[in-house]
């Protein structure tokens, strides 16, 4: 068998996958999402076409990239779990099927990527209008801002969203 180049691919899964996954592992308490996690952390290296001898300190940049993933991970299930959790709550019990229930969260979890996005006067004159259906005079002095302010606000978050659509449709 002849020996894997240093810099490759192959040779950054072989050197560390086990060491990621145990500490994926460790982090999330199963192995199956060890697993799937590992597996994404290396796939992203292979998307970015990452120079793997820039990289001085493998396991520190593979655990950073692990890390984020994680997050992730638990952020999907924070949505699940609320939105799993508002259906249990709906007077009439319809059980959507797996594909329709996959749909819906992967929407949520865009919306949230969406609004994770904003600066944090912006997300919260949005929610505030849209789903709480407050007046921008009262969103104004909630966050101690004018009026002129919340309408910019608005329409900052609304060019956000328009441009996350035209992303989401191409």
């Amino acid at each position: 068998m002849q020996p894997v180049p240093e810099y490759t691919l192959e040779f950054f899964y072989r050197s560390h996958h086990k060491w990621l996954y145990g500490l994926l592992r460790r982090h999330s308490g199963c192995s199956e999402t060890a697993a799937e996690l590992a597996q994404d952390t290396f796939l992203r290296l292979l998307i970015r076409h990452q120079d793997l001898k820039q990289i001085d300190e493998p396991r520190a940049y593979l655990s950073h990239i692990a890390r984020c993933l994680l997050a992730n991970h638990w952020r999907r299930c924070d949505i699940e779990r609320a939105y799993l959790e508002v259906l249990s709550q709906q007077p009439e019990r319809t059980e959507p099927s797996p594909e329709t229930r996959h749909a819906i969260i992967e929407t949520l979890y865009r919306i949230d990527a969406m609004l994770q996005d904003l600066p944090a006067k912006v997300r919260q004159a949005f929610l505030l209008s849209r789903l709480e259906d407050v007046r921008y005079a009262d969103i104004a002095k909630t966050l101690k801002v004018s009026e002129r302010m919340v309408k910019k606000y608005m329409a900052q978050a609304m060019l956000h969203c328009l441009r996350l659509e035209d992303d989401f449709l191409l």
